[in-house]
């Protein structure tokens, strides 16, 4: 009896089907299929019902599940942790980022990595959603954490504090007083991210300020969509500088309120809280650190 087998039917349970298992696993589709036809073929009882549209778990599955889940989750474990004690950066990573992030930070860091360890995948997801933490079996998702609390489970490593500025087109803001504090936004169309609420801002000499999002003219979790919309001159939009320093160099976009600086994108490595960290993570997260620095 091949232990691989019960270990897909696992899989498949705890992705809710055959398809979100396979691109979990990076495995066919068709090859969860045979080991779970070959698992109840061995043990002489069905164990799903298939359908179009829902997997379903018989009384025999549901019964095989509850009692196997649990121990193949802790080898599966136990398997990365002996991994991760070995120098060889192997196998596929898998990684989740916002899109003002990841579109601009992980590349050069991903194709280093790929260039100097022959035996890996990288997998790069770019949201412009919130990341659910680990829901495909990432093995780092990348977040601001403004609106989220990482759960217990989970490792938390900042590993980048990006500077933010506010900016807009020049036709938006042509025969308009420039304006001078936080407070004179209000008078003027926002451009917010999707959970947006409040813009914070630090001026000279310490001073603080921010201003509550109530009506913005636009509100999206896409950064990419929120850039056309403020050359286009919809709005005002906060953004990382390096998001839009090629609209600024073309005078598509021109810096507003610079006196006082926005609060900075901070950025959180989220990893799954294992004792030991696999190799290829320790090294992606030790790239992006030069990365960070300038000196990769």
């Amino acid at each position: 009896m091949n232990w691989d087998d019960f270990d897909a039917f696992c899989q498949v349970v705890d992705h809710g089907g055959f398809t979100a298992a396979a691109r979990a696993l990076d495995r066919p589709k068709s090859s969860l299929s045979a080991s779970v036809s070959r698992l109840e073929s061995e043990l002489g009882t069905r164990l799903l019902e298939r359908t179009t549209r829902q997997l379903r778990l018989t009384d025999a599955g549901d019964s095989l599940y509850r009692d196997i889940a649990r121990p193949l989750a802790q080898l599966r474990e136990r398997a990365v942790e002996a991994l991760a004690q070995g120098a060889t950066v192997q196998g596929t990573l898998r990684v989740a980022a916002p899109y003002e992030f990841g579109a601009h930070h992980l590349a050069a860091v991903a194709c280093r990595l790929l260039r100097d360890h022959p035996q890996l995948k990288v997998h790069i997801d770019v949201e412009h959603a919130r990341v659910a933490l680990f829901e495909r079996q990432y093995d780092i998702v990348f977040s601001s954490l403004e609106h989220t609390v990482a759960p217990a489970t989970v490792v938390t490593k900042r590993v980048y504090s990006l500077e933010r500025g506010l900016f807009a087109a020049p036709s938006l803001l042509a025969g308009r007083a420039a304006p001078a504090h936080p407070d004179d936004l209000e008078a003027l169309p926002l451009l917010a991210g999707g959970e947006d609420q409040r813009w914070g801002f630090r001026g000279a000499g310490g001073a603080e300020a921010d201003i509550e999002l109530r009506n913005p003219r636009m509100r999206s979790g896409n950064a990419e969509l929120r850039l056309k919309a403020a050359i286009a001159g919809i709005g005002v939009l906060r953004i990382t500088s390096t998001f839009c320093a090629q609209a600024v160099a073309q005078g598509l976009l021109q810096p507003v309120l610079q006196a006082w600086t926005p609060e900075p994108l901070k950025i959180y490595a989220l990893l799954p809280g294992r004792k030991l960290v696999p190799a290829k993570v320790r090294v992606f997260l030790e790239l992006l650190e030069q990365e960070a620095a300038g000196s990769l």
